[in-house]
């Protein structure tokens, strides 16, 4: 569906923002002329293997590096022994959430080991060959500390954080939620228990850097670079003035890629110390232990509601594993104080320290596993009250932010509920689990909501326009696959009326002025917005140009507003080519820059409850003698605003569905109790949803515009497509079998010993 019609946004047929239109990096990326960090090539580069330790928690009590050292081609072996000085890491929790971003993350600096596969050497070789096998000669004898890693063992343990992910209240309540819980009629008290997974992007965490005197330029993988440079910069303790990062193509990174990691800071030290270009890649197996992951988490679900299905009581309790050396929080439950109405609520977050690396951010943190028990609970309760799921939630439809009490900018929910019903043929579900069969299998349809807070993030835009007609915008902004390049060119060439053919987008280079980077939902948003205002800026100053230039044909054009259309400038009855002009009167060119703050430091964020919606639904079939899964067909309904190119944005509810496919059934990393090790360490043993796993899928964008939003009125998606699309899939698996599977992924031995018999 299209977008709404407003002053800001054209009609469909008239407007490139919006349109289907696909990427202008397409052509660079499927002839393999895009550069990815370990593909820049520069005269003399050296490459780097890393050794990770082989325990989890101890010390090195003696590492013999000579046999490595006098292998063909190796140049240096880099240990704590020898590493460059660096700050210490520091306390667990930082004094402020950016500093989470920018503290120094130093590497090889102590002979403590704090989690399986840690660097504990860096072997630089004249090929990447010859540094395997150097690495491999590397002796190192620990003394073994017995290690923490049972998160269900040691739940008593559980401590409370002074703030989650982004800086949300650990906890919050309204009225009494005990007492309400105990009095209500109808009641569910759920627990249900999500694993550790990984991000597992196609393109790994690679790095080349390369010194110039005191200044460093490092290739990599990055999804913002101003947190890069600052990361690093502390760590390398050199002002972030001469760090460049560049990083125009970025092959996924899901979170992952928001801080720098193991094979950023080895590179900037091994080139540091041998005066030469160095490269260092994490192998996939690498990736498990040092590039993030998202905790083992229990959650509690609590729902209370009257005979009629109004919920008076609504309780989310998270215990979450968290790195004992530093903490992160992934704010699980904050997603359901915004959610729906209930009088009585209480959302809390406890962590339990276990001797693994740090925690990140992963696709739609706090949702993602936070929606995969809340919206299965709310589907026990509609089963126990005998009401339609979908009915459930119109019911305890707020009228404004529950726990804020402030409006909402918009809220399409139940739209897209009632449009997805209508779409899917939810009509024909049978609320009786287990009644529907095609042979030997199991048919059960599931939906859920989905929500997601709109962000932006303070971002700049500098755009110039040159004697040509050509329009050059530069952000330090990065492109993960999403499809920022494009959507950035829809956005000046619609702004300055010029084809997109006229336009460049530049990205990915700390040069460029500072975004806030992909992440978090707010890239297209934050990026396009600044961009929009850059543009505007620009079209003032030619105006005034044209206008008051003796060269200018325009020239003392006044009293109308100009419009900027078709490559042309329209004064009144007048009008000249934007290329003519400026060759004119600006032969040497002309420049604008566009900002935007941080959402949370305006007016709007402050009185207006900004979120993104959406509908999943989902049909499974269950074979009943093998438990095996299938899913048949789903379809998410969206409501996110303005949509800046139909096409990107399917594509990503698309990949997010395919992540519901895997949290519900497939993905989970194996952590072993005995040695911190996580055992499920590539994408043969860690199981992601492929062709074969992916059936028929329909995305819909229901028709919005969120004014209240930015100045685009479009609000953020990249990670709604993950929000509730597991919830639906694991519904549609218990309407099919009558079984409710609370620990996740929903294999087939936990349904094989209470499958029902298959007709005979």
């Amino acid at each position: 569906m299209t977008e709404t019609t407003t002053p800001e946004n054209r009609s469909s047929e008239t407007s490139l923002i919006g349109q289907p239109i696909a990427r202008v990096d397409g052509p660079l990326k499927v002839t393999g002329r895009a550069t990815y960090a370990y593909e820049h090539a520069v005269e003399g580069a050296a490459y780097g293997c890393i050794l990770g330790a082989t325990i989890a928690k101890g010390r090195i009590v003696e590492i013999d590096t000579a046999k490595a050292e006098q292998a063909p081609g190796v140049l240096h072996v880099m240990t704590y022994r020898n590493a460059p000085a660096q700050p210490e890491f520091g306390p667990a929790v930082t004094p402020t959430v950016p500093e989470v971003f920018t503290r120094a993350r130093p590497m090889l600096n102590s002979d403590r080991v704090r989690f399986y596969d840690e660097p504990v050497a860096l072997v630089v070789a004249e090929t990447f060959e010859a540094a395997r096998v150097g690495a491999g000669l590397v002796s190192v004898r620990y003394e073994e500390e017995r290690g923490a890693f049972d998160l269900s063992a040691r739940l008593a343990d559980a401590y409370t954080p002074k703030r989650t992910n982004a800086g949300f209240e650990t906890d919050s309540a309204i009225g009494d939620f005990d007492d309400a819980f105990d009095a209500a009629p109808v009641k569910v008290d759920a627990t249900y228990r999500t694993p550790y997974q990984h991000h597992n992007p196609m393109e790994p965490h690679a790095t080349l850097a390369v010194w110039s005197g005191d200044e460093v330029t490092i290739y990599t993988s990055a999804q913002t670079l101003a947190n890069f440079r600052a990361g690093l910069a502390s760590t390398l303790d050199i002002r972030p003035e001469h760090i460049r990062i560049v990083s125009p193509f970025i092959g996924g990174g899901f979170g992952s890629k928001l801080i720098v990691h193991a094979d950023t800071v080895l590179a900037a030290l091994a080139a540091r110390v041998l005066r030469r270009p160095v490269k260092v890649a994490l192998t996939r197996q690498q990736m498990f232990a040092n590039a993030g992951h998202r905790a083992e988490m229990v959650q509690q679900v609590r729902l209370g509601a009257d005979y009629d299905g109004r919920l008076t009581s609504m309780g989310h309790d998270v215990w979450s594993a968290t790195s004992s050396f530093e903490e992160f929080c992934e704010q699980t439950a904050v997603f359901a104080r915004s959610l729906y109405a209930a009088p009585n609520r209480l959302t809390r977050h406890r962590l339990v320290p276990v001797d693994v690396n740090r925690g990140e951010w992963m696709r739609s943190p706090g949702e993602a596993p936070g929606m995969l028990a809340f919206e299965c609970a709310l589907d026990e309760l509609a089963e126990r009250l005998g009401l339609d799921p979908i009915e459930l939630r119109i019911r305890n439809e707020p009228a404004k932010d529950p726990e804020r009490g402030v409006p909402f900018s918009t809220r399409n929910l139940i739209a897209c509920m009632q449009e997805g019903a209508r779409r899917f043929g939810w009509a024909r579900r049978n609320p009786t689990p287990g009644s529907i069969r095609e042979g030997r299998n199991l048919i059960g349809y599931g939906m859920a909501a989905a929500i997601r807070p709109n962000y932006i993030g303070a971002t700049t835009a500098r755009v110039a326009i040159d004697a040509t007609g050509r329009v050059t915008a530069e952000l330090d902004m990065t492109d993960i696959g999403t499809g920022t390049y494009t959507i950035l060119t829809q956005i000046a060439a619609e702004s300055l009326g010029v084809p997109m053919a006229a336009v460049k987008i530049e990205l990915g280079d700390s040069r460029f002025p500072r975004t806030a980077g992909s992440g978090g939902s707010w890239g297209a948003s934050s990026a396009g917005s600044a961009l929009h205002h850059a543009c505007n800026a620009l079209k003032e100053r030619i105006t005034e140009a044209v206008r008051s230039s003796d060269r200018s044909p325009l020239r003392g054009a006044g009293g109308v507003k100009p419009s900027f259309v078709g490559g042309e400038v329209r004064l009144g009855d007048h009008s000249a080519s934007l290329a003519d002009l400026i060759g004119r009167v600006a032969p040497d060119g002309i420049e604008a820059a566009g900002s935007v703050a941080a959402g949370r430091d305006t007016e709007s964020y402050r009185t207006f409850s900004q979120h993104s919606y959406g509908a999943h639904f989902a049909e499974v079939s269950v074979d009943a003698d093998t438990g095996e899964i299938r899913m048949r067909r789903m379809l998410s309904v969206i409501g996110a605003g303005r949509i800046l190119n139909a096409k990107t944005a399917r594509s990503q509810i698309l990949g997010g569905m395919a992540w519901g496919i895997g949290a519900a059934l497939m993905e989970e990393t194996m952590l072993d109790p005995r040695s911190g090790h996580f055992v499920n360490c590539d994408l043969a043993e860690y199981h992601v949803p492929v062709n074969g796993d992916v059936a028929e899928m329909e995305v819909v964008f229901l028709e919005e515009y969120d004014d209240k939003a930015n100045p685009l009125g479009a609000k953020g998606l990249g990670e709604l497509g993950v929000c509730g699309s597991g919830a639906a899939i694991a519904n549609a698996v218990h309407n099919a079998t009558g079984i409710r599977v609370r620990e996740f992924p929903i294999t087939l031995d936990k349904l094989l010993p209470d499958l029902p018999v298959a007709a005979i």
